[in-house]
């Protein structure tokens, strides 16, 4: 958390009614540590859009399950997003991934800032992407080639606390979300979960010491 901010500052964010300005506000307060790829692992560099869209009236984000057909992560729930391309910067490739996966536009001056970079255990350095699409509600046309499944993910469902797990394989905490009568795993929960404090509560909490588990690993 960051210094100064006490209960009371808590209590005064979760109460604020959200929208474009105040998210962008919070991220422009948020200091994002990006530029984690390359180093001894060889990370590649891809993004994730973390949306924000409002459906009958209540503001959430999108959620897919990856096709089953895909060679990695088949059938996993994650956010919208992949690699980045020559000449890209994680912006340009969160709102790219975006169209392509859901058939969803976002203009670039829809984009509200980043959160943490997120080094995975499979060989990539993720860049988070928060992008407003609440203005003008747009039903997602997915594709059939990378997403079997799209969810409406309400705000109010991700405002819930972590749960962790050890495992013997790291001494890290593995962090994960309650979702779907189960649960979502790091890297997403990991991102997920800033997402929350960063965004909704207005807290600079970090997630580099939040592990994955170890089926997440390839």
């Amino acid at each position: 958390m960051t210094p100064g901010l006490g209960r009371g500052a808590d209590l005064r964010a979760a109460s604020a009614p959200l929208d474009r300005q105040l998210v962008g506000e919070r991220l422009a307060r948020f200091s994002a540590v990006t530029g984690q790829v390359g180093g001894d692992e060889g990370s590649a560099a891809a993004a994730v859009a973390i949306t924000i869209v409002r459906r009958r009236r209540e503001l959430g984000i999108w959620m897919t399950r990856r096709a089953y057909t895909l060679r990695s992560h088949p059938g996993q729930f994650a956010l919208p997003g992949g690699r980045i391309d020559p000449g890209e910067d994680a912006p340009g490739a969160a709102r790219r991934e975006l169209s392509e996966e859901l058939g969803i536009e976002v203009e670039a001056d829809r984009v509200l800032g980043r959160l943490d970079d997120y080094r995975t255990r499979s060989g990539f350095v993720m860049s988070p992407v928060v992008l407003w699409a609440a203005d003008t509600f747009v039903e997602p046309v997915p594709s059939p080639a990378e997403v079997a499944e799209v969810f409406f993910w309400p705000l109010s469902g991700i405002d819930v606390d972590p749960e962790f797990e050890s495992h013997p394989e790291t001494d890290r905490p593995v962090i994960r979300l309650p979702w779907h009568d189960g649960y979502l795993h790091a890297p997403t929960a990991a991102v997920i979960h800033q997402f929350r404090e960063v965004v909704l509560h207005d807290r600079h909490t970090r997630i580099d010491g939040y592990d994955q588990p170890p089926f997440a690993w390839r």
